[in-house]
């Protein structure tokens, strides 16, 4: 039984992985066994991998701007030639923009759809095809209790979520049968930069934990456990589906 959810040597890109859930999956990965291509915007990336690779794995390193087509198609050439393979994608990039519905700019809609939404439909495909090519694969897509919820002034979040979920089961759908496992985590409430807003409004933080069984804000390391499963063998016959590690939040 432990063999199936064994994952040492296999080969991962992992997208935003400078900081936050990222980069806790990230390490958790590596500390499982998994070679590693860390994509970031962020230029603390290379201190980053250097960190992480010190010992174990090998860990590179690949700056780029999601938000540009033409750079997620180079970094992912990197990546996957620095790996000298791929067995599994983790979609996990993301940014949101706070804002009224009808005091969103065009600007903001549009970064967030391009980096939340697009970049992971076409590095899952870039993924896809290689995946295709070797009749095996891993794709975990990160979405949010917001592919289920609305949520409050993050609009162009909520869609980008909603949609990387709908685009998890599509994508599932056509490549089940090929080898290939399409699959999302959702993670609940989690203390990480991008919910600053949240933690430090004693109102909204309140609301939020009263309604999380576990009594806290979730951490990166949380996610770890479901991460390794859909990456594994021990999930070759899971396709399609979102995988809440919330605390406990949609369960209320």
């Amino acid at each position: 039984m432990n063999d199936g959810f064994s994952i040492a040597g296999k080969k991962a890109i992992v997208t935003g992985a400078a900081r936050g859930l990222g980069r806790g999956m990230a390490q958790g990965l590596h500390a499982a066994g998994v070679e590693l291509a860390l994509i970031d915007v962020s230029e603390t990336i290379s201190a980053v991998a250097a960190e992480m690779g010190a010992s174990g794995p090998k860990v590179i390193a690949v700056q780029a701007d999601l938000s540009q087509r033409a750079d997620l198609r180079r970094a992912f050439d990197e990546a996957l030639a620095g790996l000298g393979g791929l067995d599994i994608l983790v979609n996990n990039a993301g940014i949101t923009r706070w804002s009224p519905v009808e005091q969103m700019s065009e600007a903001d809609w549009d970064i967030v759809i391009e980096v939340n939404l697009n970049s992971v439909f076409w590095l899952a495909q870039l993924a896809g095809r290689h995946m295709l090519k070797q009749g095996r694969g891993k794709i975990v897509n990160i979405a949010s209790l917001l592919s289920f919820g609305g949520g409050y002034l993050t609009v162009g979040y909520a869609a980008s979520k909603g949609g990387v979920a709908q685009m998890t089961k599509a994508m599932a759908n056509e490549w089940a049968s090929k080898g290939i496992n399409v699959n999302a985590i959702a993670p609940g409430y989690m203390a990480t930069e991008l919910n600053i807003p949240l933690m430090e409004d004693p109102a909204r933080n309140k609301l939020i934990m009263d309604r999380v069984p576990a009594g806290r804000w979730g951490l990166p390391e949380d996610l770890v456990g479901a991460l390794i499963f859909l990456c594994s063998a021990a999930s070759d016959y899971v396709h399609g589906i979102l995988l809440p590690v919330d605390g406990g939040f949609l369960a209320r």
